[in-house]
């Protein structure tokens, strides 16, 4: 019983290949000093009979091709069935030494696999310069908020974007924006006067934390459905859900889904340079975290990050903290590139743009390796900070998704990959074997007549 699963197909074609290698060696035991010793024994015996035996070789006067018989596969597989049975292993037609020789070629294949996704030593310094550059430009530049007389104030760089956004949307152009009726909408409660459920903690401080209208990304799920049905969707402090019609607000009601979004984008507009700006993406589902012991005071993670936000951990200084990470990858996806080119590709297979690893075998591992140096970095400068405003919300979302990545191909995609590419290798061998045989019987045959079976 053979140990392997073998198709009927890949069967029947190792019971031809062995019924046929061993015709081949019983054929190649007939060496050429035997072969003429038969024949000198065959001429004396012809001659011990009074035979005369031509000097020259007859020659065909007709010069008439002959014939030759190609059997079809299934009589080759009933005779290769009748001559080894029908249980042959593929691994029964070569020697020991063979097969050693088989698994080595395997595993020289399995290693030049891995020499097209081993990081060298340009690679790593790459990666790690990327992620010390993006860990430096978070600690130096973007910096912690707090809160001063003249406002927000952290690093340099967040200063500087957090008055450029101050510029680009100036205080009195957004008053008057927020107090037109194009930007009025139903989920923008700032406490529970209107409200016919309450919810806790609600107010002026905490409202766009609680509001999924006011989130930079659920806004335009909620917030546009809020708008189209004159509702308010919330997670109060304590992490209840409430999704309440404002009633008091049914004027500021859309009825087409484009006007809808066209009143949330202005209505965000008019909100991210408040003191108590838009939340960070994703922010205000902290709100349903309600466990955790933390710090001296014990507090919830959601009550940390409803700390976070009030002390000015708003979108804009999410803005400021996505430069680092954009950074790394900009200088990793640029030296890959350059070193890429410098080995002999060409521009346009060096673009780092795709992280498809046939194309770049390298690039994801060493975004990988940069993004995890920085959140590293970041999680130190928490640890002694003992500040949870320290955290680099955007460096953690990166780091997130490329170690989801990098663990999905390590456990998964590359063993898979791997067999493609021993498999594809095999495939291009095969292929050369079969064209040489092709050339091989087409310069045999001329000479015959070739009849099918």
């Amino acid at each position: 019983m053979s140990k392997y699963n073998y198709s009927e197909l890949e069967q029947q074609i190792n019971q031809v290949l062995l019924h046929q290698s061993r015709e081949l060696e019983g054929i190649k035991k007939l060496d050429s000093v035997a072969l003429e010793s038969r024949i000198s024994e065959s001429e004396s015996l012809l001659k011990s009979l009074g035979y005369e035996l031509p000097e020259q070789p007859l020659v065909n006067a007709t010069k008439k091709k002959p014939v030759m018989v190609v059997p079809t596969w299934e009589s080759l597989c009933i005779e290769a069935e009748q001559a080894v049975g029908s249980n042959a292993d593929l691994e029964s037609i070569f020697s020991a030494e063979e097969l050693k020789e088989n698994s080595a070629a395997i595993q020289q294949m399995n290693r030049e696999f891995n020499m097209l996704h081993h990081l060298d030593k340009y690679d790593v310094a790459i990666s790690v310069a990327a992620g010390l550059l993006a860990a430096a430009v978070d600690i130096l530049l973007v910096g912690i908020p707090q809160k001063t007389p003249d406002g927000l104030s952290a690093g340099k760089l967040s200063d500087f974007i957090r008055a450029e956004f101050d510029k680009k949307f100036p205080e009195e152009e957004m008053t008057k924006l927020a107090n037109s009726k194009v930007s009025k909408v139903p989920y923008d409660a700032q406490d529970n006067r209107h409200t016919s459920i309450n919810v806790e903690g609600l107010s002026a401080y905490y409202h766009r934390l609680l509001s999924l209208g006011h989130d930079p990304l659920l806004g335009f799920m909620f917030g546009v459905a809020d708008i189209l049905t004159g509702r308010m969707t919330t997670i109060d402090k304590s992490g209840k859900i409430v999704s309440q019609v404002m009633e008091v607000y049914a004027d500021r009601k859309e009825s087409d889904v484009f006007a809808a979004l066209a009143k949330q984008i202005i209505h965000f507009k008019s909100d991210i340079t408040t003191s108590m700006g838009l939340p960070a993406p994703l922010m205000s589902l902290f709100n349903l975290l309600q466990f955790g012991s933390i710090g001296e005071e014990e507090l919830t993670i959601a009550e940390i990050v409803q700390g976070m936000y009030y002390e000015g951990y708003d979108f804009i200084h999410f803005c400021s903290m996505s430069v680092p990470v954009m950074l790394a990858e900009v200088v990793v996806r640029l030296g890959y590139a350059f070193k890429r080119i410098k080995e002999g590709y060409s521009i346009k297979d060096s673009i780092p743009v795709s992280l498809n690893r046939d194309k770049h075998p390298k690039l994801a591992t060493m975004l990988f390796i940069g993004q995890t140096g920085a959140a590293a970095i970041n999680a130190g400068k928490v640890y002694f900070t003992k500040n949870p405003m320290a955290i680099n919300y955007p460096q953690w979302i990166a780091f997130a998704k490329y170690s989801y990545s990098q663990l999905k191909w390590a456990l998964l995609q590359k063993p898979e990959l791997r067999d493609r590419y021993v498999s594809g290798r095999l495939y291009d061998e095969l292929q050369e074997t079969v064209l040489s045989v092709d050339h091989t019987f087409e310069d045999f045959a001329k000479d015959y007549i070739v009849v099918i079976e």
